[in-house]
């Protein structure tokens, strides 16, 4: 019997009765013959309430603590789903990602798979049982439970998958990866495969279908992902190993990301000593920087931009602050109000001239631009809230998303 890891995500299990949906289509694919493993994410938005309760109280509770608070989500999604497939005459049974076998590394709120202990899962499949498993969570080397980011139950599933070497699909309230989110353009297309390559490049862009860790994962172990509608009844999207054919397009996709903030560092000086010194005090808290842009040096000082989590400025603001002291030319600004646009698209190694006719585009709509950081198949432009619907209008047309 093949076995199928499915996951479904929160809006998916978001109400009683779309649990008890779910737990009549599990039930048919078993009667067909397959061994089910399913992996849950929280009801609706279960964890954000939980993470506001916990900033509510501190502006900057304790990681540990903050793990323990969001792992319990995913464990009712996973009960209730357990006792909604039990009650059709399934034989069901659920578990944590520690009783499971799910070990985790790296920090609180932010931990990866490091492995999974297969064997608990094959004895409860050998007895014929279907197995609901809490996404998003895992238990460290020292005992603790460790969460894996916003999106972990993705990783959760592919990881599953790879270590069973079973099918993978992911269930959301879209049907399918779209060349544009269709909520910012509604004429978006939606992509029959796409590339681990430019999946990846879109989900760490701010395309919020997938999460990034599990596309590595994925690309590592060559497990194809379907994406699709949790209805199960409309033809979703493969995430796949690439294929000529994807060079023929220049631009795949284009992702939008408004999760992001600016910090501008005035008055560094230029010593590659202090700006050393500068991002490795941030990396020691584990603030994850993207984008980073810095001016030619004038009077021995250079200014230097980059883009962060708004989530993790408090953190990184007060790391700066103790620069202030240190370097008296040294000051900094914070920008939350910002738009990231990403182009992706496997064709720009094959293709030239895609920068120009995008930097064409937003030069024609009087579109400034703050900041622009390429890769060989991706490059990203900070732009003003302001002018990102016309932005995704524009590049959109021009490349036929």
């Amino acid at each position: 019997m093949a076995i199928i890891v499915q996951k479904y995500g929160g809006t998916s299990v978001g109400t009683i009765e779309k649990i008890k949906g779910i737990a009549e289509r599990v039930l048919r694919r078993k009667s067909e013959g397959n061994d089910m493993v399913i992996v849950v994410s929280a009801m609706g938005k279960t964890t954000d309430h939980l993470v506001k309760m916990a900033y509510d109280i501190s502006p900057d509770p304790d990681k540990r603590e903050l793990d323990v608070l969001m792992s319990t989500g995913e464990e009712v999604s996973m009960s209730l789903l357990s006792i909604a497939l039990n009650n059709i005459g399934a034989d069901a049974v659920s578990f944590t990602g520690q009783q499971i076998g799910i070990k985790t590394e790296g920090s609180h709120t932010k931990s990866k798979i490091a492995d999974i202990n297969e064997n608990k899962i094959i004895d409860e499949l050998q007895k014929d049982k279907i197995i609901i498993v809490a996404g998003f969570q895992g238990v460290n080397e020292d005992n603790e439970i460790t969460t894996l980011g916003r999106g972990g139950s993705d990783t959760t599933a592919v990881a599953l998958a790879a270590k069973l070497k079973a099918q993978c699909e992911i269930y959301t309230d879209v049907d399918g990866i779209y060349t544009v989110d269709p909520r910012l353009y509604p004429s978006a297309r939606k992509l029959e495969y796409i590339s681990y390559e430019e999946m990846l490049e879109m989900a760490s862009s701010g395309a919020g279908v997938m999460h990034s860790r599990s596309i590595e994962l994925a690309q590592k172990y060559n497990v194809p992902v379907l994406v699709a509608l949790n209805t199960g009844d409309i033809p979703g999207t493969i995430i796949k190993e690439m294929d000529n054919t994807m060079e023929n397009t220049a631009i795949t996709g284009l992702a939008v990301n408004n999760d992001e903030a600016i910090i501008t560092l005035n008055g560094v000086p230029h010593d590659i000593s202090v700006v050393a010194e500068i991002f490795q005090s941030i990396a020691s808290k584990e603030i994850n920087i993207d984008m980073i842009s810095q001016t030619f040096p004038v009077n021995k000082l250079v200014n230097i931009s980059f883009t962060l989590p708004k989530t993790e400025l408090y953190r990184a603001s007060r790391i700066l602050d103790s620069f202030k002291d240190k370097l008296s030319t040294f000051s900094y600004e914070a920008y939350e109000n910002i738009s990231k646009l990403s182009v992706v698209g496997i064709g720009m190694n094959s293709q030239s001239g895609v920068a120009a006719r995008v930097f064409n585009l937003l030069a024609e709509n009087r579109i400034p631009v703050s900041i622009v950081t390429t890769s060989e198949i991706k490059i990203s432009y900070v732009i003003s809230p302001g002018d990102q619907t016309k932005a995704i209008e524009a590049i959109a047309k021009e490349f036929d998303l």
